[in-house]
């Protein structure tokens, strides 16, 4: 494996992180203002980034293992499965921003309720993350040595 097949799951993976946290600050300053912004961002900026981060990471290795796939034609339901586990994990490890646009919906209990466990929430959006890297990870590690023995075969 080289670094050039690498470069573009890379830079997507970049391009995620970047647009997610540009979505993150687009909610939180359009619903609540660029204080409270910096104030989100200076408590809990270590969780922030660690979403992005593993964001960015199964956007890499989702975008990886579609090149693979590619080159597999059994891999399709991998990749549609792997998809699957990575957008579900997003979507949970964004769950806490809801307490951000909630009140324009109206759901003020449920905005409190969200807003009292925003710690956990996070902690659990980190977990999810890492469950759908490892996840991911394992389904392009096996189609990648799927491809190998197909390629030695040949």
């Amino acid at each position: 494996m080289t670094g050039r097949e690498w470069m573009r799951p890379a830079l997507y993976g970049m391009v995620a992180l970047a647009l997610l946290l540009g979505v993150y600050a687009l909610v939180l300053v359009l619903v609540s203002g660029g204080e409270f912004l910096r104030a989100q961002l200076a408590q809990f900026w270590y969780f922030v980034l660690a979403l992005a981060v593993g964001f960015g990471v199964q956007v890499s290795l989702y975008t990886r293992l579609r090149q693979v796939a590619r080159h597999d034609s059994g891999s399709g339901k991998v990749v549609a499965v792997s998809g699957g586990t990575s957008t579900a994990a997003m979507i949970s490890c964004c769950a806490h921003y809801a307490a951000n646009v909630l009140p324009v919906l109206g759901a003020t209990g449920l905005v409190a309720l969200v807003a009292q466990y925003q710690t956990e929430l996070f902690w659990v959006g980190i977990a999810f993350s890492l469950a759908g890297i490892v996840y991911v990870g394992r389904k392009l590690a096996a189609a990648t040595r799927h491809m190998a023995q197909m390629e030695s075969h040949a």
